[in-house]
C-alpha cells in the first residue's frame, strides 16, 4: 500500500504517509534550480488553502533531471523556506527513476502512467494526487499547482 512506504525526513528520522493523516496527499518531486521552481509558491498556496480540509502537500527533492537540485538536504530546506515560505514537509533527496528509484515513486508511477502509457517521471514537479484509498492521478510538470484546485476540491468533497 502507498501509505506503508517509508521515506526519510531531513533530520534522519523515518516517515510514511500514515504520519501525515489526510484525506488526500499531493506528492511532488521537486528541484530548487529548475525553471519550474516557482511552482513552490503554488504548492504552498494549495497547502495553506486545503490542509484544514484534508490535503497534505509533500515535497521530494530529486537531482536526476539536469542536476537541478544539487544542494544538501539542509540547503534545500532553507531555500524552500526562505524563497517560497514553504511550510509543507520537504523530505530528503531521492531518486524517482532508475534502479535506485524510491519505492513510493515506483508505485505512484505504476498506478498512474502518463497519457501515452509511459511510467517514468519526465521532469521535476511531476505531481501525484493520491486519495486515502490509494487512487492516484498524475499531473504533468507543466501543470501549474493552482490548476489542481478543481480536482482537489472534487476529491475532498467525495471523502
Amino acid at each position: 500500500m502507498l501509505q506503508d512506504h517509508s521515506f526519510q525526513r531531513v533530520d534522519g528520522t523515518t516517515a510514511s504517509l500514515n504520519d501525515y493523516p489526510a484525506q488526500a496527499w499531493l506528492i511532488v518531486n521537486t528541484a530548487s534550480k529548475c525553471g519550474l521552481t516557482p511552482q513552490f509558491e503554488g504548492l504552498e498556496q494549495l497547502h495553506q488553502d486545503y490542509r484544514s480540509q484534508g490535503l497534505t502537500v509533500l515535497g521530494f527533492p530529486c537531482n536526476q533531471f539536469a542536476n537541478q537540485d544539487p544542494g544538501t538536504d539542509e540547503e534545500i530546506q532553507s531555500f524552500c523556506q526562505v524563497n517560497y515560505g514553504v511550510t509543507f514537509p520537504v523530505f530528503s533527496k531521492i531518486d524517482v527513476n532508475g534502479e535506485q528509484a524510491h519505492p513510493l515513486f515506483e508505485e505512484l508511477k505504476a498506478q498512474a502512467p502518463t497519457t501515452d502509457g509511459a511510467t517514468d517521471i519526465e521532469w521535476n514537479f511531476t505531481k501525484f494526487l493520491v486519495t486515502r484509498d490509494g487512487e492516484v492521478t498524475r499531473f504533468s510538470p507543466k501543470t501549474n499547482p493552482t490548476d489542481l484546485t478543481a480536482a482537489i476540491e472534487r476529491l475532498l468533497v467525495q471523502v
